[in-house]
């Protein structure tokens, strides 16, 4: 069963599966799949190539799939895939990606607060939080528990790790590391997030982990290779969160933010 609106417009290359809602006046592209359980309300667009996973609710004016706003782009084969059980608010506006068979996506458990601008070619993880007015240039990343606030603004081909916290009102022009908060005005590394973290189940063990972790890196006053070299000296045998948190920051080709 399926509850459309008769005002609702929907190409008939669209998949729609059982139990998706479709509000008034809403626009179904070419090449949009809503997956079961899927809440469309009224007025918001889905233009075309667009993947909504799962019980994922889009609520009204919002406008998804949408062309990449990039001089590159020539009209070529792009996606956005949406994951599922991901809340979308009003007004956000999400592109697909540029370069020919490219995807923009976005996780699982999302929620996706009003006004936020996800970019092409951006890569949003799982139970990610985007508060209102964020806005992601092409080619971000944003890893799994990430949580950003109001009105941030994250330059292109940045990252944010794992569990990371930014504060409302910064811009963001380098990577953001793993377990990370940031405050604003100015823009800079403030701690780690120790209340995200206990939020989140970390251990007491785990948490002293990542404060020793932090500790030689950023208070050792060391250059970041030292501290990298003593970090892996301080873990001979690293777990999975040394290990990324290590190899997040060698990958960072913008550097990190302190």
């Amino acid at each position: 069963m399926r509850n459309i609106d008769k005002t609702a417009i929907i190409s008939r290359n669209a998949i729609i599966e059982d139990d998706v809602f479709i509000g008034a006046y809403s626009y179904i592209g070419e090449g949009v799949h809503l997956k079961k359980g899927v809440k469309i309300y009224h007025h918001a667009s889905i233009f075309k190539d667009t993947e909504i996973g799962e019980d994922s609710i889009v609520y009204p004016f919002s406008s998804l799939g949408t062309d990449p706003q990039d001089l590159k782009y020539k009209g070529e084969k792009t996606f956005l895939k949406i994951g599922k059980n991901t809340t979308i608010r009003e007004f956000c506006d999400f592109n697909t990606a540029s370069g020919e068979g490219t995807v923009t996506e976005i996780g699982d458990n999302c929620f996706i607060m009003a006004y936020c601008h996800v970019a092409h070619n951006c890569k949003v993880g799982n139970n990610v939080v985007m508060a209102n007015l964020t806005q992601l240039a092409g080619h971000v990343t944003i890893d799994d528990n990430a949580i950003l606030g109001g009105n941030v603004g994250i330059h292109q081909f940045c990252r944010i790790g794992s569990y990371a916290m930014i504060g409302a009102a910064s811009t963001i022009r380098k990577n953001v590391v793993p377990y990370g908060m940031i405050m604003s005005d100015p823009t800079r590394l403030k701690s780690f997030n120790i209340i995200g973290l206990r939020r989140n189940g970390f251990a007491d063990e785990e948490i002293d982990e990542i404060k020793e972790l932090f500790k030689i890196m950023f208070h050792s006053k060391l250059t970041i290779p030292s501290a990298i070299k003593k970090i892996e000296e301080t873990f001979p045998n690293p777990d999975k969160r040394v290990k990324y948190f290590i190899d997040f920051i060698k990958g960072s080709q913008r550097g990190i933010l302190v």
